[in-house]
């Protein structure tokens, strides 16, 4: 039981849930009655393909980082010893595996999103991940990739409510990337990652970061303004603005470690929250 639970934090299972998730709100975003008929099955298919390739890029990303958390976060799985490298590679490869099977078994046009998908996160981990700002740029295009996939998954594309809430997501995530940072910089500094908050320091990173929150929240708006989403939208969307808001008076106040660490958990907890207003708003 203790090596299975070790194995379930490796792949964060809330993290791979959401990006299951992002996969269906992105579906929902390309149209009415979307969820309808056979293309239930897709949308489950095209859920799996979030999971697990969200699951192994996780695991890949704690093997490269394994030195890194050695001195960040010494209880993860792999530098804690619960895991071995090679059981986390086997591991990370299976999980690999089953996504692009599901992802397959939705198209040449999936199966390709998905191979863009990995491209991007190892371009992050091998090469992009030390170069700072911009390897937080990558991790938001592979965050934003699912809800490109969700309509894809569904056969529908494209739409302007999706392209919206792509910019939305993008520009979330990279704040809470940049968050992040600040997280691990005494191990990220012992390493030569260039992070914001390894170069600029923690405070500026601090700004930075609320810069992304505040831009998103900003923008929020415009899915209700352009008519794209229903009423049901706003009371969700609402409790994320409010809670990045506050998030970032928090930051601004005290961007130390230990606070940082703390509001990059409570900024996921948003994150769902907009996700359930995309849904809430295009299907209600």
């Amino acid at each position: 039981m203790i090596r299975v639970s070790a194995f379930l934090r490796l792949m964060r299972p809330v993290n791979c849930l959401m990006m299951g998730f992002a996969v269906i709100v992105g579906a929902a975003l390309v149209g009415e009655n979307v969820f309808s008929g056979d293309v239930w099955a897709r949308l489950l298919l095209g859920f799996f393909v979030g999971v697990f390739l969200t699951g192994g890029s996780m695991v890949v990303n704690d093997v490269v980082d394994r030195e890194i958390d050695a001195v960040n976060e010494p209880k993860r799985p792999i530098p804690s010893g619960a895991v071995s490298v090679f059981q986390a590679k086997v591991f990370a490869l299976v999980l690999g595996v089953l996504g692009f099977s599901f992802a397959l078994g939705l198209g040449w046009e999936c199966l390709l999103i998905a191979g863009v998908s990995w491209f991007v996160l190892f371009a992050y981990v091998m090469w992009g991940k030390r170069t700072g700002f911009f390897g937080n740029l990558l991790v938001s295009v592979c965050v934003v990739i699912p809800f490109v996939f969700g309509g894809f998954a569904v056969g529908r594309g494209f739409t302007e409510a999706s392209v919206i809430f792509v910019v939305l997501a993008f520009l979330s995530n990279t704040g809470r990337e940049i968050t992040k940072g600040i997280v691990d910089v005494e191990g990220d500094r012992r390493k030569n990652v260039r992070t914001v908050a390894v170069s600029l320091g923690s405070r500026f990173a601090a700004v930075l970061s609320v810069v992304f929150y505040v831009s998103a929240v900003v923008l929020s708006v415009l899915p209700w303004k352009l008519g794209l989403v229903s009423a049901w939208f706003l009371p969700f969307v609402v409790v994320t603005d409010v809670g990045l808001i506050v998030s970032c008076v928090w930051l601004l106040r005290d961007f130390s470690r230990e606070n940082a660490k703390q509001i990059k958990k409570l900024v996921l907890i948003w994150f769902i929250f907009g996700l359930l207003a995309f849904l809430a708003g295009t299907i209600l």
